[in-house]
């Protein structure tokens, strides 16, 4: 059975069990046991294994979690690449990335009797269709939303998530970029946002006013004015003007916002800054903020006048853009600019996690405003392959 036999099949099965003929696919083929597929969740900081088909009710605290960092789990999503080892009771325990362009999904564990190219390319493969499999069946059901959480979600948390891209990661030849969001105790209204068309990659990071519920419907009108404005082919100006207006008409508030068009032929880059922090650059080894000039934040009760700036980006640079979490109060004493210059042989999604728990850590686990960074690696490749993992290419 090869992949578009995998795919098939679990395209006609329900949404609920395709994980479930991806499993049995393998016990048959090749008298695999334990076959399962764990979640990363919303954090990054954990695994969840899926439940067979017809427990999936059962409650958060029943579901068998594992801590993410120093885990095999963990070594597989950061290499990309299958994990073998013996296991206890006989047998050989692989490990596969579940991955879809760059975005890590999670892991497929399965024991099998003995080893060899065969069956490491075939359990390679069906992660791989896997990944699609999920991506596609979780717009039909909560099982693969439920499996990513592994706590309560506030009313405040549900709407700021459901703001975020379904992707944090997205791989394409010219670049590659992740994205990553450490909530607030009291959820602060960050977000972050991006499209990739034809010849364009559009980016956005915003953080609306206050906190809670406030902040998240705040954040609402920002990111839907954002996006309803580029997919009407409008260009920054005419973005930053809609989410403006939509703000001084239907709340009181602001929002700061950074807001990035790229021409994928050329690394031309178009910038919009709404009162937010100034984003860094990593070029040749120096890592430092781009001081561009910043208009008034969206929903200023002001005359406001946004201006576009422009940046030409060039093939190894790395542009980070953050919220004022990232360096306010507790983790102001970080040095950002050198996080960014010692994680630069990183893929952008271990970046964003390395900056992230850096931020986590000196506040002490507990940040009073939201964390978000949002990073950005330019190749400027027109060969039509895409790199995954430390430079490499697919």
């Amino acid at each position: 059975m090869g992949l578009d036999e995998v795919l098939r099949a679990a395209e006609d099965a329900a949404p609920v069990e395709s994980v479930e003929v991806v499993a049995r696919n393998l016990e048959k083929r090749f008298s695999a046991t334990d076959v399962s597929f764990l979640f990363v969740d919303i954090l990054g900081q954990e695994v969840v294994r899926l439940p067979k088909a017809g427990v999936a009710g059962q409650a958060y605290a029943e579901a068998e979690r594992f801590a993410l960092a120093g885990s095999v789990h963990d070594r597989v999503l950061r290499s990309q690449r299958l994990h073998e080892e013996d296991h206890p009771e006989g047998g050989c325990r692989l490990v596969a990335p579940v991955t879809n362009r760059g975005n890590c999904i999670g892991v497929l564990e399965i024991v099998v009797p003995h080893t060899d190219d065969t069956v490491r390319d075939a359990v390679t493969q069906a992660a791989h269709a896997l990944a699609y499999i999920v991506v596609t069946d979780r717009r039909f059901t909560d099982l693969y939303h439920w499996g990513r959480r592994t706590t309560t979600m506030s009313l405040a948390a549900e709407i700021q998530h459901q703001l975020l891209p379904s992707a944090s990661c997205c791989e394409a030849a010219q670049f590659t970029l992740a994205g990553g969001l450490a909530p607030a105790d009291d959820i602060g209204g960050d977000t972050y946002d991006y499209a990739l068309n034809q010849n364009t990659l559009h980016l956005s990071i915003t953080d609306a006013m206050g906190h809670d519920t406030q902040s998240a419907l705040l954040a609402t009108l920002t990111v839907n004015a954002l996006r309803g404005a580029r997919r009407a082919g409008l260009g920054l100006l005419d973005q930053a003007n809609a989410a403006h207006r939509a703000i001084a008409q239907n709340a009181r508030g602001m929002t700061t916002g950074q807001l990035l068009r790229v021409e994928l032929d050329t690394g031309a880059c178009e910038l919009v800054n709404a009162g937010h922090p100034w984003p860094l650059l990593l070029r040749g080894g120096r890592a430092e903020e781009l001081k561009v000039r910043v208009n008034l934040p969206f929903g200023v009760p002001s005359p406001v006048a946004y201006e576009v700036q422009r940046l030409q980006l060039e093939p190894g640079d790395r542009l980070v853009l953050i919220t004022d979490g990232m360096h306010e109060r507790c983790a102001a004493a970080l040095d950002l600019p050198g996080i960014v210059r010692d994680t630069r042989d990183q893929h952008p999604r271990e970046a964003v996690r390395a900056m992230t728990a850096a931020v986590l850590g000196a506040c002490g686990g507990q940040l009073a405003d939201d964390a978000t960074t949002l990073v950005l690696d330019w190749h400027g490749s027109r060969s039509g392959q895409r790199r995954t993992n430390g430079g490499s290419n697919v």
